[in-house]
């Protein structure tokens, strides 16, 4: 028998299990780093994020060196566990020691002190890591073998163990981040981040101008005419054509127009002269590349174009930026052009606004993936033009509709499911 004192081996004991709760809970704190967080930490310089970002590039290496202590002090536990009881109890004890030792290793080794990485795996990992390192330089050659082994081992079940690429994050990881942040990031600024993200999938053609509705300048009207049309117009920048929209000369800025009236040299051959030449977007751009693309070619309007070439639309950056951040406008609800509130709780809509727009000013979920406007909707639910008094459901919402204008629904009624009702106003024109 080794002659060994009590109090030692209770000591090394405890010490023992103390080191195979450090092991453990080494573990699961590097392993349940944020990386995100764990690259931002280490570029800013912190000492231990550096060290646990450079252990987890090499996660086999790590967990060789974890599992080598662990097992080492879990195993010399037990055969001091053994050698304690044979001193005090004799062999008849050493089932219920290794029962105990069993016990006590699960709460205090295992179980407790992983709990208190996981919940604080900062304050467990970059520690831990200034001691891991020194050993994983003292016992390299031991835990390359041990990974040559392992590694083999896992090739023989088609297995390929390289050096731990760094993460990628995808859009919907980002998305779930991004709302996770409510104690760190404003609401309002968690909803244009998403926006952000949203540009991908959203293209010129949900946001634009249609033609219709575009306010252009006809070269072919008086000077006058024309003079009257750019003082009282409420945007800075216009396109310029011959005849219509089909006959496009260029896009004209308010500001050269008024210069040349104060300068007294304003006329039809003047004006043409301060045309721009006019910026076309393909249909179907995706709004994060065009907003690439206006920066690149210092343009703040383009014209939308089909395969044909025949003008679909109009979109200008402030379209754009207000699907980031929002409306620009100051009018209220009650004032909107195109979506009155009535006192019964219905809207008076028009058949030309844009589906998003009511979904984003009114927290609506009418369906945008077909259709971009409540006409259109409407016309592809009913497949024909409804005459007016039709009423249906559509996705939850009552339509009527109250007016119609040759081919196109020009006025409806909108009675949504449920929500709150802004101020009434009165019907549109």
């Amino acid at each position: 028998m080794i002659d060994i004192p009590v109090g030692v081996m209770i000591a090394a004991l405890v010490f023992l299990i103390f080191l195979s709760g450090f092991f453990s809970a080494a573990e699961i704190g590097l392993m349940t780093l944020n990386r995100y967080r764990l690259r931002g930490q280490a570029e800013s310089g912190h000492r231990g994020a550096r060290l646990a970002l450079k252990l987890l590039t090499r996660p086999d290496r790590l967990l060789g060196v974890i599992l080598l202590g662990n097992n080492f002090a879990n195993i010399a536990a037990s055969s001091v566990a053994t050698l304690l009881t044979l001193e005090l109890y004799g062999e008849k004890a050493i089932a219920a020691a290794a029962g105990l030792l069993t016990f006590l290793i699960l709460v205090f080794a295992e179980v407790a002190p992983k709990t208190l990485a996981a919940l604080n795996p900062e304050r467990v990992a970059f520690p831990a890591a200034f001691i891991l390192q020194p050993l994983l330089w003292i016992f390299y050659p031991l835990v390359w073998l041990i990974n040559i082994i392992a590694n083999r081992t896992l090739h023989l079940f088609g297995v390929s163990f390289k050096k731990k690429p760094i993460e990628e994050i995808t859009a919907e990881e980002l998305r779930a981040i991004v709302r996770e942040a409510d104690v760190l990031i404003p609401e309002t600024h968690q909803d244009m981040l998403l926006a952000i993200l949203d540009l991908e999938k959203i293209t010129v053609d949900d946001v634009m101008v249609p033609r219709g509705k575009i306010e252009g300048i006809n070269l072919d009207a008086e000077l006058d005419e024309i003079l009257n049309q750019v003082s009282t117009s409420r945007y800075t920048r216009l396109p310029v054509y011959h005849g219509s929209l089909d006959n496009v000369m260029g896009m004209i800025h308010v500001r050269r127009v008024l210069n040349l009236v104060r300068e007294g040299e304003l006329d039809k051959n003047a004006f043409e002269q301060a045309l721009i030449e006019p910026y076309y977007i393909p249909s179907g751009t995706t709004l994060n590349t065009q907003l690439l693309n206006f920066r690149q070619v210092k343009r703040r309007v383009g014209l939308v174009v089909d395969e044909y070439g025949d003008i679909q639309g109009l979109v200008a950056l402030d379209e754009i930026l207000e699907e980031i951040v929002g409306d620009f406008s100051t009018q209220t609800i009650g004032r909107m052009e195109d979506v009155l509130p009535q006192k019964d709780g219905s809207f008076l809509v028009r058949g030309t606004v844009s589906l998003r727009d009511l979904n984003r000013k009114l927290g609506w979920n009418l369906p945008t993936e077909e259709s971009r406007t409540l006409n259109g909707l409407i016309v592809e639910y009913l497949e024909n033009i409804p005459e007016p008094g039709t009423s249906l459901m559509i996705h939850g919402f009552q339509v009527e509709i109250l007016r119609t204008r040759g081919t196109a629904i020009e006025i409806t009624r909108v009675r949504p499911a449920e929500g709150p009702v802004p101020a009434a106003g009165s019907a549109p024109d």
